[in-house]
């Protein structure tokens, strides 16, 4: 009865309702799951902008970490969400299983490769001698975290595709905290360094997967965990990666262009520039974060309903999150314009050197960050075509921005601008992708239109 209530809600309720009850916590679990790195250079900044530094230079490493999660955590629960608006239970529960085989898995390629080539993988992604020793002691730990990252945060699309946002939410926050904690005993208290920082963030997420799997083999779940869907099938596994191509796509972008950028950086700046590098990344990430929890929100709900074929509630969903994600980047687009300062203090307010960072960072944070009230368009539509099963558009608009448009961009612009051209790349191509994505939406929502007017009218 339980399960046939919350399918029934997913194609019956109120979207205003729905988006709020799904995206909240979302929202709530994606910032906390963005404080695991940010909380860890607030700490560690405390100390020295160059520890933060250190801590920036894996960030490629964690995003590609969180690609893989976002494949099959994402992909599995797209596929699940429309399987279940299509009353197929059971073949949810085994698009579960197959995702959870496959974190097992990745889980021991990656952190394998990590061990083993931790020097020349941080070298080759543009870290200095002084630097250097900050970020192997940082990774070599974050790398045994992660089978609990991939199992903890990928299952954890489920926990909310399946009806479940506030248990989702308990996820992130489980983690969090404990992060939050062990950062201030450990970094603080105990004098750790950046190796205190990564211990307290690998407890988290060990923490957060105990969580996730204790749901999903216990009976409050709509779709269970179970021995007889591990073994991987070929035609689902495919089926999974194809719907998890997009954010897949688009954390793999992400990586490779923070690389080049922390390169071009090492080119035309110094140290200090990567820790401005790395401080406003965090302040991005804690900004975007809602968004992207919009769109874990909303996904469920624009995919169950397309599945069910009620395509008025597909085009509400999909409105009232762009309205939602514009309204809230522009109010953060004015905060970030008028009191950058006070932002960047949070990260390096007690460090010594902090009166030759403040400067850059202030103007690294400023130069990237125009463009920003134009991405809660580019980000939901992005979204809608992947968890409307349209994959491949889904994945264009998403390398678009992070990739396509912003790599040429940021090779170009610093050969004339410098330092300041390195900033400006993301404003640039974020106005371009905007229009790009405002000529796919304009097509796909002719052809909603025309589902909704067939639902409309008399059968």
């Amino acid at each position: 009865m339980e399960r046939i209530n919350k399918n029934k809600l997913m194609a019956t309720e109120d979207i205003k309702k729905l988006l709020i009850k799904f995206s909240v916590p979302a929202i709530i679990g994606m910032l906390v799951n963005a404080l695991y790195n940010v909380i860890d250079k607030i700490f560690l900044g405390q100390v020295s902008s160059l520890a933060i530094g250190g801590v920036h230079l894996t960030f490629p490493i964690s995003l590609i970490i969180m690609a893989f999660s976002m494949l099959i955590g994402m992909g599995g629960n797209s596929l699940s969400s429309i399987r279940m608006g299509q009353g197929r239970i059971k073949e949810s529960e085994k698009i579960l299983g197959q995702s959870f085989t496959l974190f097992i898995i990745f889980s021991i390629v990656i952190t394998g490769g990590l061990l083993l080539y931790t020097e020349e993988l941080l070298i080759k992604l543009g870290s200095s001698k002084v630097l250097l020793p900050y970020a192997i002691d940082y990774l070599k730990i974050l790398a045994l975290g992660i089978p609990f990252q991939l199992i903890g945060f990928g299952l954890n699309f489920f926990i909310r595709g399946e009806g479940s946002p506030s248990t989702a939410m308990g996820t992130m926050l489980i983690g969090a905290i404990t992060n939050i904690i062990l950062d201030y005993i450990f970094v603080i208290l105990m004098g750790m360094g950046v190796k205190g920082a990564a211990l307290a963030t690998i407890i988290g997420q060990f923490l957060s997967m105990i969580w996730v799997l204790v749901f999903f083999l216990g009976k409050r779940t709509t779709i269970n965990l179970k021995s007889e869907n591990l073994k991987l099938e070929p035609e689902l596994v495919k089926e999974i990666i194809v719907l998890g191509l997009a954010p897949f796509g688009m954390q793999l972008a992400a990586s490779l262009v923070i690389t080049i950028f922390n390169l071009q950086i090492k080119t035309f700046g110094n140290d200090e520039a990567i820790a401005a590098m790395g401080i406003m990344q965090s302040i991005s990430t804690l900004a975007f974060m809602p968004v992207f929890g919009l769109n874990q929100g909303s996904q469920p709900i624009i995919g169950y309903n397309f599945g069910a074929k009620k395509y008025h509630r597909v085009k509400e969903a999909f409105k009232l999150a762009t309205i939602a994600a514009t309204a809230y980047l522009t109010f953060t687009y004015l905060i970030i314009m008028f009191f950058p300062e006070a932002l960047i203090k949070l990260f390096i307010m007690n460090a010594k050197d902090i009166d030759k960072v403040m400067p850059g960072a202030v103007a690294c944070l400023r130069l990237s960050s125009l463009a920003n009230p134009v991405l809660g368009f580019q980000i939901i539509s992005a979204n809608y075509f992947q968890a409307t099963g349209k994959a491949t558009r889904g994945i264009i608009l998403s390398l678009s921005r992070q990739l396509i448009v912003l790599l040429p961009v940021l090779i170009i612009a610093p050969k004339f601008l410098g330092l300041n051209g390195v900033w400006l790349s993301y404003p640039i191509s974020d106005v371009i992708s905007f229009v790009l994505t405002g000529v796919f939406m304009v097509k796909e929502l002719r052809l909603l239109n025309e589902g909704i007017e067939l639902e409309n009218s008399p059968s």
